[in-house]
């Protein structure tokens, strides 16, 4: 059984929720007093992990002693998050990453053993990334659009050149035609690549840089799209993940030589990555199940699924192996609370848990856990999401609601942590985290349903949402809001556009608002997989541009009569603050209350810690007066 259904849920939770549990109210700077954690490169000699943490109020890169799990910083920033990538294969210089207020233009730096930077990429107004390092740990490959900025190129900097003061780079596919590089063969002759055709469908070439020939090795009936993974370290093999003549994505592997391929690992569900350990002792498999993070772990020699240690209360959701393969770094989550990293020993079993991320002052039994739930749409087709049910809601003591709409189009809400969910719970909010047709992880029939229909279908499963908020008899459904960001900020407005009765309130958070000009402003580097996305959305120099008028809620503002809530970061590449601008000022016309909250150092997303308390708490605020009703 997947998930509870909509009418068993409802009886379940009206049982059990007879009588308030008691529990403390948190305030949102005691929420953003929790830390998040990510990266975990190990050390050449494996004693340290190399991470980043925005525990002194934006992302810095620090690294963690295995032995005593003591945490050193390593970068100072107090402007711009800094990203841990890498430490270099056999010395402690690390390289890391960074844009500048979110504009998505990512510098690569390195660090020296002596705490000097170093920028590696020293053109400004260019999207750079870290690539990874060679099999023979001489050189570091680097992706950038410098050349071209519509199209990412890949070069090499040996290893040996970084410390002088022009490091020696040497493209190694220049990128012509708008392919994407998958993964590049351990003797780097051989380079997979992918072209998006549509949203739904794909090839996948192989590039020979010996005779410099490109083959198409992706030969289909229907639909399917193609991720590269890795190659086998005898070069032999391509493993790579699709969904070819099947509803959800696999494992397979191709032989190089004779073009046979055969399926390695296939579920139910969306294969999300695969990569094998640095010897290819182990293989690790994650899998995106019922919007959970499920990490596979084969012993290769035995085939053989080698046991993780048991998490109580989370689940493992990342696994990197050591080059020694002794030792995996862990990351454990909870939809409830932040993220945790430990370091497992394959031999010993032994266990050791390197980061307490959640903030002392709150108690872990005062926040909720999502449970995953399902309800029917308008037309039956059954909708995934999930719900999170404030402790003090009861059929006495009934709560407001808010349908939360994630990114995209084409994302997924899923168990994760995310700190303004739990605040606004924590503070009597429901919310239902719906997964509406179009949303990722359930099948690719399912992904596409709302292919050319946004702002109609998709609409439709979000306030069939409501619904399911009544059935558990503890909402108050004359409180009833919505809330997103991205595509889900263009949900809620399209909801106060074009179905004004539905919700009580919106929160549109750096949402879509004028599709056509969207579309025509996406960043260069999307050139690649512009295609595939006007193909989903509609072509705004086409035909097409009727239909993106009439879905653009900045032209249809007169039917917006509840209040309104705005939230954008200046530097945005992706939604323009001219959308929130210009969606403020028509819903204002209206005489409807509108708050409007912009960040200046932030782009599609917000990483610093004052922004998101000042931010987040506004929300919330503007939730107690015009949902709740509480006076100001």
């Amino acid at each position: 059984m997947k998930a509870l259904h909509l009418t068993l849920l409802a009886l379940l939770l009206v049982g059990c929720q007879e009588e308030p549990k008691p529990m403390a109210k948190y305030t949102i700077e005691q929420f953003y007093e929790n830390k998040s954690i990510g990266g975990g490169s190990f050390s050449p000699d494996e004693s340290k992990l190399l991470v980043s943490s925005n525990e002194s109020g934006i992302y810095n890169v620090y690294e963690i002693d295995i032995a005593s799990g003591e945490r050193k910083q390593l970068t100072e920033s107090s402007d711009e998050s800094y990203f841990a990538q890498s430490y270099f294969p056999n010395d402690e210089r690390f390289i890391y990453t960074y844009d500048e207020g979110g504009n998505e233009n990512y510098k690569v730096f390195m660090m020296s053993e002596e705490g000097e930077p170093k920028n590696l990429t020293p053109v400004d107004s260019v999207r750079n990334g870290f690539w990874g390092w060679s099999r023979d740990e001489s050189k570091m490959f680097l992706v950038s659009n410098e050349r071209n900025r519509s199209y990412m190129d890949v070069y090499t900097m040996p290893i040996d050149s970084l410390d002088a003061e022009t490091p020696t780079k040497k493209m190694i596919y220049q990128n012509d035609d708008g392919l994407d590089v998958g993964s590049i063969s351990p003797n780097e002759r051989y380079f997979a690549l992918t072209q998006a055709i549509t949203s739904a469908d794909g090839k996948m070439y192989l590039y020979d840089s010996e005779t410099e020939e490109k083959t198409d090795i992706s030969e289909h009936e229907g639909d399917a799209t193609y991720n590269p993974q890795f190659f086998s370290l005898d070069n032999k093999s391509l493993f790579y993940t699709t969904d070819e003549g099947s509803d959800f994505v696999y494992l397979a592997k191709r032989n190089l030589d004779t073009g046979e391929v055969e399926k390695v690992f296939e579920t139910n569900w969306d294969v999300w990555y695969a990569y094998d350990s640095y010897n290819q002792k182990y293989r690790v498999i994650g899998i995106n199940e019922d919007a959970k993070t499920i990490v596979k772990v084969i012993d290769q020699e035995t085939g053989e699924e080698v046991k993780l240690p048991d998490m109580e209360g989370g689940s493992i959701t990342s696994v990197s192996i050591s080059k020694n393969e002794k030792n995996a770094r862990l990351m454990v989550s909870t939809s409830a609370t932040p993220s945790n990293m430990y370091v497992y020993n394959f031999e010993t079993g032994e266990l050791k848990k390197l980061t307490d991320t959640l903030n002392p002052e709150i108690k872990e039994d005062d926040l909720v856990e999502g449970q995953v739930v399902r309800y029917k749409s308008f037309d039956g087709l059954e909708i995934p999401a999930i719900y999170y049910q404030p402790k003090q809601a009861s059929i006495e003591n009934k709560v407001p609601g808010l349908v939360w709409v994630h990114g995209g189009p084409g994302g997924q809400s899923r168990l994760n942590n995310f700190e303004l969910i739990q605040y606004l719970v924590n503070h009597g909010y429901a919310i239902l985290a719906v997964n509406n047709r179009g949303s990722s992880g359930y099948g690719k029939e399912f992904n596409h349903l709302d292919d050319r229909n946004h702002g109609d279908k998709d609409l439709k499963d979000c306030v069939a949402g409501k619904d399911f908020l009544a059935s558990t008899e503890v909402i108050d459904m004359e409180k009833v809001g919505i809330i997103g960001g991205s595509y889900g900020g263009y949900m809620v407005m399209a909801a106060l556009t074009f179905e004004p009765e539905a919700f009580d309130v919106g929160v549109n958070i750096f949402g879509v608002t004028n599709w056509l000009r969207t579309l025509k402003s996406i960043p260069p580097y999307w050139e690649s997989f512009k295609k595939a996305l006007y193909d989903e959305m509609g072509d705004p120099y086409t035909q097409d541009s009727v239909r993106l008028h009439g879905i653009s809620p900045l032209f249809h503002t007169e039917n917006v009569t509840k209040p309104l809530m705005v939230l954008q970061g200046a530097n945005d590449v992706r939604v323009l603050q001219v959308e929130s601008d210009e969606i403020v000022e028509g819903v204002k016309a209206n005489g409807v209350p509108v708050e409007y909250v912009i960040f200046d150092d932030e782009g599609h997303g917000f990483r610093k810690k004052e922004n998101q308390i000042s931010g987040y708490g506004q929300i919330k605020d503007f939730l107690d007066v015009h949902l709740k009703g509480l006076t100001e």
